[in-house]
């Protein structure tokens, strides 16, 4: 190495913070301090990484500046900081330091979908990773799933039992290499393998890829581990299989998930608009859901019963990539890729009865009997449960729906630091956040708290969140309702650690988790539309309009209450309409109306007593009693099926007029019986949509204005949001008139942010 005249060096100590953990970024560091001619060190320490350097001035410099704008694909940094202080050595070259002992918050990276250098290998026959189903590098590639502890080393991950073999171990010490320091490298000489069981759990003879897709094409189910879960997987282009997973998994009417191998593939089925074949690429590989073409329910019977999204996801691991490669006839190279592929699989979560996914090898075959045919497996073993994270792509941008793998740990980044706070969701899509710092760390998607199973996973998630954080809690942040699990396991925590508690407002939260991923630090006008929440006046509210100001919430507008009949009220859209009826003076209507439905008579007496029937001003209640109105979903199979099924009829019906005068605005509150008026007597159930969103949009937008003075910020939260004619429309006619909505990107903006929004309250409270 040539060293620059050591007269004119300086010396710098750097010190850097983000995820750099197993991501190679020491590696990285090397190979450029080597190209500027610098000297020092690197190596992780308990805050992330630390650098010391020695050179000409302006290289020194350059490094800083390159640090800031360029790193590997994994690696976030969120500052790179210049420390003054004493330095411990200058030497005549640049090393990799081994690690510091001691305590360490740094946190691991997210899981990431092979690379196409790690493709190039797998799919060369003369290299010696040909086919091998663990192909990774510090690039690519599982993290979070299999990090039991910090520092991230292949010791404290599930690759323990893998030891290198030599010839991986010399190419980690290729510092100029990609799989320099790879912590996961592996090979089919020193890494896990794959093996195929019947559904007895007997081995199946051959190679277990071949033997599984040969499985598939006879219609057969089989349960594949994947990164974060097992997954059932089917033909999806076999109406009989997809109706034999259906009835197994007990899935009822909820869609399932296809895997196509490329963007290519998806074309058969879906519309791609600009920038959606990228997005489907990238490396966190969410499910996408896509607009569906005419044809799409013909060639993939049974997948998505009759909704106007399909919900596409190509390959992230390379198991799955091999079942594609065996299914085009194991050619060598990448060309096939970027070419359509004919095979197309149903992938979905395997999990029954709303328990969480299965991770574990003989918890598949004891959970899963009787539900599939065979287990493809394989020795690597999933230290934490995470589901596949769902999308939506819009004008808007891309939008999350369910936050899993590929995002799971990133922290969303908050506008100041302060003292650790555990926040811990609500009952529905429940996830969990702990703040280190300025950071806000989200948990995967736990799902709903309905059961011991669900339960359980949420107590581990919140114990492996604070262990691999080495946080402390000073403050824990709750839901209003008492009666969750989540905020009984907040109650207890805190009183068991000593630590003072706060229950924030459902609404509140949405906002607030709104407010923190987009890091606006001034009062706000929010717009909380969801299913139903408990409100601070002990009723369920859903359609709100409040005036946040960090920890403080004023409700200054909502939507006028509809009655609730019966239990599960919220998820029965006849019993919904029939509440609009007799809000309507047409409660004599609801038996005719309805004489398929078993309690129409019972249900019309008890409105017109009005006892036992508790009011909400959910929006979600009222767009499910418009598709009841409108003969849409009488009864919903799955949360959400009537509001999707209303959307997509009126995003293919196309643009209407408003309907004049079907609203008025009244202290606050927002009255919608005249366009309920309107929808009762509608023959067109696809014109219907079409007016009742147009109208709703409208009616939102005035009743918004009536309080926001021009050139407000309003900020759009609850599961409402997700619906893209709505949150379309607003955008459009808040804009038009001086306004500007902000929505959540990063975070669902249904309750799986919900954990984020109390966090930021909390801290908020904690400022004063």
């Amino acid at each position: 190495m040539q060293i620059p005249d050591k007269l004119n060096n300086v010396c710098q100590r750097i010190r850097l913070s983000g995820v750099a953990q197993g991501v190679g970024f020491r590696p990285y560091i090397w190979r450029l301090a080597k190209e500027l001619l610098l000297t020092g060190w690197v190596k992780k320490d308990a805050h992330g990484v630390e650098i010391e350097v020695c050179g000409a001035a302006e290289q020194v410099q350059s490094l800083i500046e390159r640090l800031r704008v360029d790193a590997p694909v994994a690696a976030r940094i969120d500052s790179v900081k210049a420390l003054d202080g004493p330095l411990e050595c200058v030497s005549d070259d640049f090393y990799i330091l081994n690690n510091r002992g001691g305590r360490f918050p740094a946190m691991v990276g997210h899981d990431l979908a092979v690379c196409r250098d790690c493709l190039t290998e797998m799919f060369d026959p003369a290299n010696r990773r040909w086919r091998y189903a663990f192909a990774g590098c510090s690039h690519c590639g599982p993290r979070y799933t299999i990090t039991r502890a910090l520092p991230f080393a292949r010791e404290r991950t599930s690759l323990k039992g893998h030891a290198p073999c030599a010839k991986c171990q010399s190419e980690t010490r290729r510092k100029e290499g990609r799989h320099s320091k790879d912590e996961v490298i592996c090979c089919p000489k020193c890494g896990p393998q794959l093996a195929l069981l019947d559904a007895d759990g007997q081995p199946l003879p051959g190679d277990p890829i071949t033997q599984a897709l040969a499985l598939v094409k006879q219609g057969k189910i089989i349960a594949i581990k994947g990164m974060g879960g097992f997954h059932l997987a089917c033909d999806a282009r076999n109406a009989g299989a997809v109706a034999v997973l259906r009835e197994r998994k007990q899935r009822d009417e909820r869609p399932f998930a296809v895997m196509l191998a490329n963007a290519a593939s998806a074309s058969t089925f879906v519309q791609l608009n600009l920038g959606e074949p990228g997005l489907l690429a990238m490396s966190e590989r969410p499910i996408i859901l896509l607009k569906k073409r005419p044809n799409c329910d013909s060639v993939l019977p049974g997948v998505t019963n009759g909704l106007s999204w399909l919900g596409v996801m190509i390959p992230s691991t390379p198991l799955q990539y091999l079942l594609f490669h065996e299914a085009a006839g194991r050619p060598q190279g990448l060309g096939w890729l970027d070419r359509p592929q004919k095979l197309a699989l149903v992938m979905t979560g395997a999990d029954s009865g709303g328990e969480p996914l299965v991770i574990g090898d003989k918890e598949a075959l004891m959970r899963l009997s009787g539900v599939a045919d065979a287990f493809l497996l394989h020795e690597r073993e999933i230290v934490s449960r995470c589901d596949d994270s769902i999308a939506r792509s819009g004008p808007g941008g891309l939008q999350l729906v369910r936050r899993g793998r590929g995002y799971t740990p990133q922290p969303i980044k908050l506008p100041r630091s302060g003292p650790p706070v555990l926040a811990v969701g609500g009952w529905f899509k429940n996830t969990v956040c702990v703040t280190r710092g300025d950071e806000a760390f989200v948990s995967q998607h736990i799902g709903d708290l309905d059961n011991a199973a669900a339960c359980d996973f949420f107590d581990s998630t919140v114990s492996r969140l604070l262990k691999l954080l080495d946080i402390k809690p000073a403050f824990v942040a709750h839901d209003l309702d008492r009666s969750f699990h989540s905020t009984r396991y907040a109650l207890d925590f805190a009183l068991q650690k000593g630590v003072p508690s706060l229950a924030v407002q459902h609404h509140h939260a949405h906002t607030a988790a709104v407010l923190a991923e987009h890091r606006i630090d001034t009062p706000v006008i929010g717009l909380s539309l969801d299913g139903i929440g408990l409100g601070t006046d002990g009723r369920g509210w859903g359609g709100e309009l409040l005036r946040v100001d960090g920890a403080r919430m004023e409700r200054i507008g909502h939507i006028a209450p509809i009655q609730l009949v019966g239990e599960h009220a919220l998820r029965v859209p006849w019993r919904l309409a029939a509440a609009v009826l007799q809000q309507l003076g047409r409660g004599q209507e609801i038996e005719q109306r309805f004489p398929g439905q078993r309690g129409a008579a019972a249900v019309a007496k008890t409105l017109l007593r009005g006892v036992k029937c508790p009011e909400t001003s959910s929006l979600g209640c009222y767009i499910n009693a418009a598709a009841g109105l409108l003969g849409v979903k009488p009864v919903m199979a799955f949360d959400g099926q009537a509001s999707e099924l209303l959307e997509g009829m009126a995003d293919r019906y196309g643009d209407i007029l408003p309907l004049n005068g079907a609203w008025t605005i009244q202290d606050g509150c927002l009255d919608l019986r005249e366009l309920y008026a309107v929808l009762a007597d509608e023959k067109v159930p696809e014109r219907g949509a079409a007016i009742f969103h147009a109208t709703l949009v409208a009616a939102l937008a005035d009743w918004i204005c009536a309080v926001a003075p021009s050139g407000s910020t309003i900020v759009g939260s609850g599961g409402c949001f997700l619906n893209q004619v709505i949150a379309r429309g607003l955008r459009s006619r808040l804009g038009s008139r001086g306004l500007s909505l902000i929505e959540a990107r990063k975070l669902p903006p249904n309750d799986g942010g919900l954990s984020v929004g109390q966090a930021w309250v909390a801290l908020k409270y904690l400022q004063g």
